[in-house]
Parts: C-alpha cells; sequence; structure tokens
C-alpha cells in the first residue's frame, strides 16, 4: 500500500516525531510510505481562478510544490493529512494544501449520495485519514470539528475518511486502523 503524510505542522516540535513513528511503523508493515514536510515545501494560496477546471484542465496557475505532490496524492492508496490543532482548527500549511486539491476533480456536478458533488477527474481517489494533535485549549468539540470538516472534504471528493485519529493514541493502533480497507 502506497501512503503519503502531509505534514502540515508549520514548526519543529514533537509531533514531527510522532509523525515520523507512524511513518515507520507502516514501513514495518509493508507500506511504501513518503512524508511530504510541508512547511518546507513553497505551496501558494490558492486564488480561486478556476484555471485549473477551464484553461489548463487538472493543471494549477501556481508553479510550486504541489506540482509534485498532486500526482503523489493520485498515485497513493491513503494520504494521511497531519497537523496539530491550531485553535481547534488544522494548521494554514494544511488548508492550503487541501485548497489546491480542486486540479484533481472535474468541475461537472452530479449527483452522488443525495448530494450534487465534483465528478472525479482521474480513476482513482486516495482514501483520506486525518492524524491530529490537540492543544491543551483544544476539547472534544474541536476534535469533532476537524473530524466533520474531513468527512465533507472526502465526500466531496468521493473518496473515505479512514480513520481520525489523535497523536496521544498509540502508534500500533493507529497503524491497524490505517490498514483496514
Amino acid at each position: 500500500m502506497r501512503v503519503l503524510i502531509l505534514n502540515g505542522n508549520p514548526k519543529p516540535t514533537g509531533f514531527d516525531q510522532r509523525v515520523d513513528s507512524l511513518a515507520d511503523s507502516l514501513r514495518s508493515r509493508g507500506c511504501d510510505v513518503e512524508i511530504e514536510p510541508l512547511r518546507d515545501r513553497d505551496i501558494r494560496l490558492c486564488v480561486g481562478c478556476w484555471s485549473c477546471w477551464w484553461k489548463t484542465p487538472g493543471l494549477c496557475v501556481h508553479r510550486d510544490a504541489m506540482d509534485g505532490i498532486l500526482p503523489k496524492m493520485v498515485a497513493s492508496d491513503l494520504v494521511v493529512w497531519a497537523s496539530p490543532l491550531v485553535m481547534g482548527a488544522i494548521s494554514y500549511l494544511l488548508k492550503a494544501a487541501q485548497d489546491r486539491f480542486i486540479p484533481l476533480a472535474h468541475p461537472y456536478i452530479e449527483l452522488y449520495k443525495g448530494e450534487c458533488h465534483h465528478r472525479h477527474r482521474y480513476e482513482h481517489n486516495a482514501d483520506v485519514a486525518l492524524y491530529i494533535e490537540p492543544g491543551p485549549e483544544d476539547g472534544p468539540e474541536d476534535i469533532a470539528d476537524a473530524r466533520s470538516f474531513f468527512e465533507r472534504f472526502t465526500l466531496n471528493m468521493r473518496t473515505r475518511l479512514r480513520f481520525v485519529a489523535t497523536a496521544e493514541r498509540p502508534v500500533e493502533e493507529v497503524c491497524d486502523e490505517a490498514l483496514i480497507r
């Protein structure tokens, strides 16, 4: 199984070591794992120009690190979106990468699960997982909000949310969930 971990930690902290431990544990179980440390990448913000849908289908007008990350997303079986919670939400780095996911969908809409959603651009969309580290001010409602946000994201991208886990959980348990297909 190919796993891409998008590490949205804005500054070096112990969370990076937990992400590395998760990657190592997945590798020890036979997964091909790559970590993209987003703070080390040039990722521009989506400007909502929709060129990725109309002028250059599937390609963003920004020439930046997402040019290399999007093909890895398409080739993966699982994309783990990892972030400490910042004021109850995922980091700006992870949100910027998520907003730039738009070229992987068609602009065309179809009915899916009783709602209007974008069609797939590619035959395969990777499953999604959310790995978060709540801060001392974050409570269960913040974790529930992050889960809900990613449930909607995966519904719109027509894939599934494989798991939501906090960095407090043992890595072995998180890996068990990651490997359930």
